[in-house]
């Protein structure tokens, strides 16, 4: 074991932990939020059109800027480290352009098309449910943008090394949406939740962009000529880019299908989900967002041992903590959800079914929280063709278990479908990584062999 790879973890433990501590605060901001939802809206249509209003606009920005972020991170690291911080404004500065042209080209596209795929996400939708649908969309469109550009900032701090302000600025949107609807939600209904939700990702993008400009980095949206490193931030995104979308598409078609059932199943769904967002957002997030800078740096310093040393420590850490805390949580579903939503329009009855789910949802989590793990290893050796093959895999997987479980358990079978698909895709990313750092290995291996004088 390197000396590297030792004060490595000991830095991704310790940016583990303030990723973690503020993803707490911001999980608690998201409940309070959930549960003025719950106590304005319950699991009626209101609350339906907008979740499957938000569905694209959040889709969206997960796969275009999220996945732009991570293809950034291993490249900006690389050319930080080799070329200076002068040629990593640079770098910053022209994927900002792209990142802001696919954004606004998106938006435009997402509300000029709301008529014909509208009509498909919510299929179980009245006319007049849809047709609110379609006004939430156009209105939550300015989210794509702001949030999009948030992101691909959030990935620069990160990849300086700095965790703090991008784990605790999303708490700005629960705050500002809470205001809206304490303010608002008698006269504006479910438009009180989009009007926050975009003013809030206003607010966030420009705290973060006074951030990273007190980092030495400036939000400079200047194209400065498609060079090698841009090159090969796009040759990292296409296929991270499709990766993506390809496993943000379970969550469409999770939500899609769950529409043909009966009416508040979206929102069962998207209920069931709070608590499991929530301790994905404060462990499988944390970790990933901690590993991801500093395997780039292991794998620009082809330090194999280093990398082979954290996936195995932060592995066992993963089944240590996640195991009893998912067996806890599973054991007090029904009391938890009767606690945080049955108030106001959310009913017993409520209760009970949104347990079920939560229950099916909670056995992904370990295998979540590995699984993220492994990503980043993967995106920082930059195969993320590998990631693209096993998301497409994922996604058929997803749409086959579906069809079969959800005939016999309904929307619960939809949750326990998503959680056999990540327990299959951790498999497949644990092999494919042992091969990666086999192969990695090897080539050292034989150049040291090769580069040896001759006795």
């Amino acid at each position: 074991m390197s000396i590297f790879s030792e004060s490595t973890n000991g830095k991704i433990f310790r940016a583990a932990v303030t990723v973690g501590v503020f993803s707490v605060l911001v999980a608690i901001g998201a409940t309070l939020k959930e549960l003025i939802v719950a106590r304005y809206f319950g699991r009626s249509d209101l609350i339906d059109a907008f979740l499957v209003a938000y569905l694209l606009p959040s889709f969206l920005v997960t796969v275009v800027a999220g996945s732009l972020g991570s293809a950034l991170i291993p490249v900006f690291v690389e050319t930080r480290h080799r070329e200076g911080v002068e040629a990593a404004q640079e770098l910053f500065s022209s994927v900002l352009v792209l990142d802001a042209l696919a954004l606004l080209l998106l938006a435009a596209l997402l509300g000029l098309l709301a008529p014909f795929y509208l009509p498909y996400l919510g299929s179980g939708f009245s006319s007049a449910k849809l047709g609110l649908t379609s006004d939430l969309l156009l209105m939550l469109l300015p989210f794509i943008f702001f949030n999009g550009i948030a992101s691909c900032v959030s990935g620069a701090l990160n990849a300086g090394e700095r965790f703090a302000m991008p784990a605790i600025v999303p708490i700005v949107t629960p705050v500002v949406v809470i205001v809206f609807l304490e303010l608002t939600a008698k006269s504006w209904g479910a438009f009180a939740l989009a009007a926050g939700t975009v003013a809030g990702s206003v607010i966030e993008a420009g705290l973060l962009a006074q951030a990273l400009r007190t980092r030495g980095i400036r939000l400079a949206i200047k194209w400065t000529g498609l060079t090698p490193a841009v090159r090969s931030v796009l040759r990292q995104y296409t296929p991270m880019l499709a990766a993506a979308f390809l496993m943000g598409s379970t969550l469409v078609v999770d939500k899609a299908m769950a529409a043909m059932l009966s009416s508040g199943s979206v929102a069962a769904l998207g209920y069931a989900n709070k608590v499991i967002s929530a301790m994905l957002a404060i462990g499988a997030t944390a970790l990933s967002t901690a590993t991801f800078p500093y395997f780039s740096k292991m794998v620009v310093l082809k330090d194999w041992n280093g990398c082979r040393h954290t996936l195995k420590r932060y592995s066992l850490l993963v089944v240590a903590t996640t195991v009893p805390l998912t067996l806890g949580l599973m054991i007090l579903a029904k009391p938890l959800v009767r606690l945080l939503f049955q108030r106001g329009a959310f009913t017993g009855a409520d209760t009970d079914l949104v347990s079920r789910v939560q229950i099916c949802y909670l056995i992904q989590v370990p295998f979540y929280t590995m699984g993220m793990l492994f990503v980043r290893f993967l995106s920082a050796v930059r195969r993320n063709d590998v990631l693209m093959y096993g998301a497409g895999i994922s996604l058929a997987l997803d749409v086959i278990l579906n069809l079969i479980l959800m005939k016999r358990w309904g929307v619960a079978g939809i949750a326990l479908s998503t959680s056999a698909v990540y327990f299959c895709s951790l498999l497949y990313l644990i092999i494919c990584s042992v091969r990666v750092l086999r192969e990695s290995r090897d080539v050292v291996g034989s150049r040291s062999i090769s580069a040896s004088p001759i006795a």
